[in-house]
């Protein structure tokens, strides 16, 4: 079983504008809600390659059961915990920029955290869990670490920056940091030449793949066998916003389905890809097509 945590989840209420002035009254051409979260994202993605993930964290008033209801709607499991202030709602300004405006969320009450952990016992040994984003500001700073220690599970975690090497002695599954993040972890500027080198000290320190999103230029994986790169693919960036998620999805999805770590990460890049791809999470023709374009090279062991 896979379960994904989100802790401060939204409603994703995406405004299109032909023409964006600031400090004007301006009419969007579009607009769109999403359920938002990082681990809601990868739920999604799973849910597109065919998994049945089970979403975790908390949601609160008529915002959260609008989030809860769209996450049911798609298919997807959740057993969120209900908590008494309203869960947020975030912002996302698209013109020939993109601009996000993301909300504070609500404070969460130490009796419904212990709610939260008590949902955690049906987590079993062999089971799967997908960490990712920040911290609402009323959770302890070692919340993720709790989780992490009351249950058995694999464990993927996305958090950014330094904290992350907090995590390592962990053995998480995956890490996935982005170019700019690994320099600032290591406080380094990150380049060719040195970028599978520090990408190997996560592995060193005690994560199992490693996969570097480097943008516009692919990405790289690297284990304590291999190192591969993906070349980049063309298209139209249409949506940011759950490409990280995806590829993180996509890859749990492969080492659940025990296929071999380079097919896991060609499928992580077509995951993370298609959703750069699509106004939302990508769906599963999206995902194969761009699957047949994905070129990966060994870059060293």
């Amino acid at each position: 079983m896979i379960y994904t945590i989100t802790t401060n989840p939204a409603i994703d209420y995406i405004l299109r504008f032909d023409k964006f002035e600031d400090g004007a009254t301006i009419r969007a051409s579009e607009d769109e809600k999403y359920p938002g979260g990082k681990g809601i994202m990868a739920s999604k993605i799973l849910h597109n390659l065919g998994e049945k993930p089970v979403n975790l964290g908390f949601v609160g008033g008529f915002i959260g059961e609008y989030i809860a209801n769209s996450i049911r709607d798609l298919g997807l499991d959740e057993k969120f915990v209900r908590i008494k202030e309203n869960s947020r709602i975030n912002v996302k300004l698209k013109y020939d920029k993109e601009t996000e405006i993301n909300a504070k969320g609500p404070k969460i009450s130490k009796e419904e955290v212990e709610k939260f952990f008590d949902s955690l016992k049906e987590i079993e040994k062999g089971d799967v869990i997908v960490i990712s984003g920040s911290l609402p500001y009323s959770l302890d700073s070692d919340f993720y670490k709790k989780v992490i220690e009351k249950t058995e599970a694999d464990f993927t975690i996305d958090i950014a920056d330094k904290k992350l090497l907090d995590y390592l002695a962990y053995k998480p599954l995956l890490v996935k940091p982005n170019e700019e993040e690994l320099g600032k972890i290591f406080q380094t500027e990150i380049n060719d030449e040195n970028l599978v080198e520090y990408a190997r000290k996560l592995n060193e320190l005690g994560a199992k793949n490693v996969i570097v999103s480097l943008g516009a230029k692919g990405s790289i994986f690297v284990d304590e066998n291999h190192a591969y790169r993906a070349k980049p693919i063309e298209g139209k960036l249409v949506n940011s916003v759950g490409a990280g998620d995806s590829m993180v999805g996509g890859f749990v999805y492969g080492m659940v389905n025990k296929l071999e770590k380079i097919d896991a990460y060609k499928l992580a890049v077509a995951c993370g890809t298609a959703t750069a791809f699509s106004p939302d999470i990508a769906n599963r023709d999206m995902i194969n097509q761009i699957l047949n374009k994905v070129e990966v090279e060994e870059i060293g062991n």
